[in-house]
């Protein structure tokens, strides 16, 4: 039996506020940069011509963007695995049985609480190249004392460590709702034929966190392409020689550093482009091998 409403603008007027924040927010500002991306911006950002596709034509005829593309993807790639990789490491150890269990989840989760701001600040501080204690414990098992922020294979290294450890409470909270939910009439008769512990894990584990797994790439692959512009503001701010300058950073500094603002909205529909193409790749390869379950 069909439900009606009393009157045909009762449905609208309850959708009325979800509509005007997403045109407001989302759809408004995404048609005025597409606009923008036509224009280019002369005199500081006070005069606009139109420009057609020229924006688009620069950046992919442009080295330095093609430079500033592959860092990202380094980033990308490496904050995505090392995100992936240490917090299920962590998750399978938190989901032990042990006493004050509940203390230390909430321990591995806090880090995910906190601004990029801050997480950027706090891992400045240790990567302190005079007084950072990650720099004392260099200087005391190796007897080296690196500069972090003077080299740019260091630097990105520092920032990759930091937007990992930043998203790593969210991976291990979506791994522990996994791990839990792992059937341990499974596990029990794994033990019974005398499976071992990788065994149980590859075979058994790993397949029912698929669902999880794939979820968590696409979160963290957006996260490393769109997210973590605060992180690289505070700890290197691009450099040095732009060896950490990322897409989401190097289209701030031409918005607001250099006023560039039509081949900034260019960058900025070029990014959005490319997350949505990975996305659909990932979708498209990665879900094959997903087990749901039934």
């Amino acid at each position: 039996m069909k439900s009606k409403y009393p009157g045909k603008l009762l449905p609208l007027l309850f959708l009325a506020p979800t509509l005007i924040v997403s045109v407001l927010f989302l759809y408004y500002p995404a048609g005025m940069s597409f606009r923008l991306s036509l224009y280019k911006t002369l005199f500081m950002g006070r005069k606009k011509v139109f420009n057609g596709l020229g924006n688009f034509v620069d950046l992919f005829t442009s080295p330095k963007f093609h430079a500033v593309v592959g860092k990202s993807f380094i980033f990308s790639f490496s904050v995505v695995v090392g995100g992936l990789v240490i917090g299920l490491g962590i998750a399978l150890l938190a989901n032990r049985k042990v006493r004050g269990a509940r203390f230390y989840r909430t321990g591995l989760i806090w880090p995910y609480a906190l601004s990029p701001a801050i997480a950027g600040t706090i891992w400045l501080f240790l990567f302190n190249p005079n007084t950072g204690m990650l720099t004392y414990v260099m200087e005391v098992l190796f007897g080296v004392q690196p500069d972090w922020l003077a080299s740019g294979p260091l630097s990105m290294f520092m920032v990759i460590v930091a937007a990992t450890w930043k998203n790593l409470g969210y991976n291990i909270i979506f791994f522990l709702a996994g791990l839990q939910n792992v059937p341990g009439e499974f596990l029990e008769a794994a033990d019974v034929d005398g499976a071992n512990v990788f065994q149980k894990f590859w075979h058994i584990t790993l397949p029912l966190l698929s669902p999880t797994i794939f979820f968590l790439v696409v979160m963290n692959m957006i996260y490393s392409f769109f997210r973590t512009f605060a992180l690289i503001d505070i700890m290197t701010k691009g450099g040095p020689a732009g060896a950490t300058n990322i897409m989401i950073f190097n289209l701030y500094r031409d918005a607001f550093q250099y006023f560039r603002s039509g081949i900034a909205a260019s960058q900025s529909l070029l990014l959005f482009v490319l997350v949505s193409i990975l996305t659909l790749i990932q979708f498209k390869t990665s879900g094959r091998g997903v087990y749901y379950g039934g």
